[in-house]
């Protein structure tokens, strides 16, 4: 829908790691061996330079279009509230830098041809549908000749949606070529090189606000390196702006553009835009209590949404006013006594620490998610077991273990003992020509968007084995046994399987999910290494369908984005092509990473109808939520700016990820020079007055 991506460079090789074709061998240790044995010869004649940078498409116009549907929309009169604004800052700068998914298993595929001029594809994907639809266009067969199955997914968090369809579709080529089946696994190496990431961004900005902190305008003009093809990218404004949404800003404008590069083309990346757009969110708070010299957490508290301007800047999305708990979650967090005694206990100990530096922040966070038309079937086997099959593929993040219990808790009155029932549900591999419009496994939503489907084919059998059950019971005047009832059916010529394809209610397709979070953070100004003291999540999981899966997924996806803002700089050389290829280079959060002291609360807010069973998505919001380790880390770096660079400025830049050669660059290169000047100076003196 949103364009075409060519599977090999032919005849130009549009950008620095592209595929320019495949190598099929008895083994894959042959096959690696007779690719490293290619040698390539390029030539530049007749070629423009290569657009590699946000800075190089605007000169050149380089952009992607974003359709009109897709665009997000400004909110009020920019004009007038910067009219109404005491002060403003006119010339902010936040940039963000890629990141790799690191999933576990990289890209991989195994191709058989079938007869009929038909093909099965097991592949790691995200994305079953579409990647039919992809292998068969570029088969050029119907869509029914291509069968996808995918069991489960080892790590994705996006990588395995849109470019899991470049090692499928290679696959599926080479085999319908050969009449043979070919399998293909991409080495660690490889698979970073193409894999094309986060969405860099350069974002500048213009706000206006009252002396009070209130803000009243906000301009961005928001640069987005969507690299050389469009994948998904169009949906990453809408998402950005979504987060950027978090504060009331008085007034909201933008101007983006989608940046096409001689580039691998960029991808949904886990909380893709959202995470980006909630951190130039907080570079502006920041940037502005600085200007200040207020308290950040006061400027936070005081541009929080009321449920008026909540429902200004997101509409139908805010929902109703008891749902909305992100005031109360974050002044139980940064209003508390315990967060004054702390942020003191910190402001002492810098104090009386020359080399290592503390810092401390309170993040909220609001997440918008959409929910997406959804198929499930449920069918009762003659000794009673039970298959389930949903459209979404299991990445992780738990989708089977709800599904599951869902059809227990679906299937319940039913039975007399639940629990027993649960035994006895297996859900089946997503499989493209058996679950039809199976739809993507993506945006948070997945879970419950298939429980309710469950739930639903559940509610038909319920309906059809009920009369029977209450038939049996009369007779006999005891509970039925879940194999005799069946049986019964079964003997009764009753369908024991139901298929229900759930869309949400046109008037709730989209709701917010809400968060904030604490972190507490040291520096050592010497190194410019960081070690992340304590952090205390709090997040509205709603009515939570699983409250351990929840609580991981709110945990896995804070480290992740911990990594992101601190440690994983997905570098390329001047040819854009990827230089930090392997864990070497490229470093990911570790056991070190991880809060020494990481407390996660889950809180039930208020049911709400409209959602399933009043849960909510916990698998792509919380990453938001270590934007709270990179501010933490700038109040720490302000205290060593004070300490040793005098005449440098409190504001200051600090972009995404921050390194420890970017903090140690922040805190001043020099520091130990200046110190030891400063004792030198203190000795002179002393000498002079003796």
């Amino acid at each position: 829908m949103l364009g075409h991506e060519a599977l090999f460079g032919n005849p130009v090789s549009e950008f620095a790691g592209q595929n320019i074709g495949i190598v099929i061998a008895e083994t894959q240790k042959y096959a690696y061996m007779a690719a490293k044995q290619a040698i390539i010869e390029y030539s530049t004649e007749n070629l423009e330079p290569p657009i590699l940078t946000i800075e190089d498409a605007i000169q050149h116009d380089s952009y992607i279009p974003v359709l009109p549907f897709l665009a997000p929309q400004p909110v009020g009169d920019f004009d007038q509230g910067m009219s109404e604004a005491d002060h403003k800052i006119l010339s902010g700068e936040v940039k963000l830098k890629s990141q790799y998914y690191f999933y576990m298993e990289t890209q991989t595929a195994l191709a058989i041809p079938d007869e009929d001029n038909c093909i099965t594809v097991y592949v790691s994907t995200q994305l079953p549908e579409i990647t039919q639809n992809v292998v068969a266009d570029l088969l050029g067969i119907p869509y029914h000749n291509v069968r996808i199955i995918s069991r489960r997914v080892g790590g994705g968090f996006g990588g395995k949606g849109m470019k899991g369809t470049h090692a499928a579709c290679a696959c599926a080529l080479a085999a319908f070529k050969l009449r043979r089946p070919v399998r293909m696994y991409l080495d660690r190496k490889t698979d970073m090189i193409m894999a094309g990431g986060r969405h860099p961004m350069k974002a500048k900005y213009s706000v206006g606000f009252k002396s009070d902190g209130t803000l009243t305008a906000l301009h961005v003009d928001l640069g987005i390196n969507a690299g050389i093809s469009p994948d998904l990218s169009p949906l990453i404004p809408a998402y950005t702006i979504a987060s950027l949404k978090k504060y009331n800003w008085g007034a909201l404008a933008f101007d983006i553009k989608l940046c096409k590069t001689n580039m691998s083309s960029k991808s949904v990346v886990r909380a893709p835009g959202d995470v980006q757009g909630s951190f130039i969110a907080e570079a502006i708070i920041e940037h502005v209590a600085s200007v200040l010299g207020s308290d950040t957490n006061v400027v936070r508290r005081k541009n929080l949404h009321s449920v008026e301007s909540l429902t200004k800047f997101y509409s139908d999305s805010a929902g109703d006013a008891p749902t909305y708990s992100l005031v109360g979650i974050f002044d139980k967090l940064a209003s508390s006594p315990e967060y004054r005694s702390r942020a003191e206990a910190i402001e002492r100990f810098n104090g009386g620490s020359r080399w290592k530096k503390r810092g401390i922040s309170c993040v909220p966070i609001t997440y918008e998610v959409t929910l997406r038309p959804t198929p499930g079937k449920v069918s009762i086997l003659n000794d009673g077991s039970i298959a389930v099959e949903v459209g979404g593929v299991e990445i992780g993040q738990g989708l089977y273990t709800k599904v599951k219990q869902m059809t227990a808790f679906g299937l319940g009155e039913l039975c007399p003992d639940a629990d027993k029932l649960l035994d006895k549900v297996r859900v089946i591999q997503a499989d493209s020509l058996s679950m039809i419009q199976g739809g993507f496994t993506g945006g948070s939503t997945t879970s419950e968007s298939s429980c309710e489907a469950v739930r639903q084919a559940c509610t038909v059998l319920v309906k059809r084995l009920k009369p029977i059950k209450e038939g049996l019971e009369a007779k006999s005047g005891a509970l039925v046994p879940w194999s005799t009832l069946i049986a019964q059916a079964n003997m009764a010529s009753v369908n024991l399987s139901a298929h229900a394809f759930w869309t949400p209610d046109p008037a709730f397709v989209k709701y917010i999910n809400y968060g904030a979070a604490v972190s507490e953070v040291e520096i050592d100004v010497l190194t410019g290494g960081t070690t992340i003291l304590r952090s205390d999540l709090v997040y509205d999981c709603g009515q939570s369908l699983n409250p351990a899966v929840d609580l991981g997924q709110v945990e896995g996806a804070f480290v992740q984005g911990v990594g992101f803002f601190t440690n994983e700089d997905y570098a390329r050389n001047a040819d854009g092509l990827v230089v930090n290829d392997g864990t070497w280079t490229y470093k990911i959060p570790t056991v070190d990473t991880i809060p020494k002291q990481f407390n996660v609360e889950l809180i039930n807010s208020a049911r709400d109808q409209k959602r399933v069973l009043s849960s909510k998505a916990s698998g792509e919001p919380p990453l938001l939520l270590a934007a709270s380790v990179h501010c933490a880390m700038r109040e720490a770096i302000r205290a060593a700016r004070k300490e040793f660079k005098a005449n440098s400025p409190l504001t200051f830049q600090m972009d995404v990820p921050a390194t420890m050669a970017d903090v140690k660059e922040l805190c001043g290169l020099d520091v130990v020079e200046r110190h030891l000047q400063s004792l030198t100076s203190a000795a002179a003196s002393a000498a002079v007055k003796a």
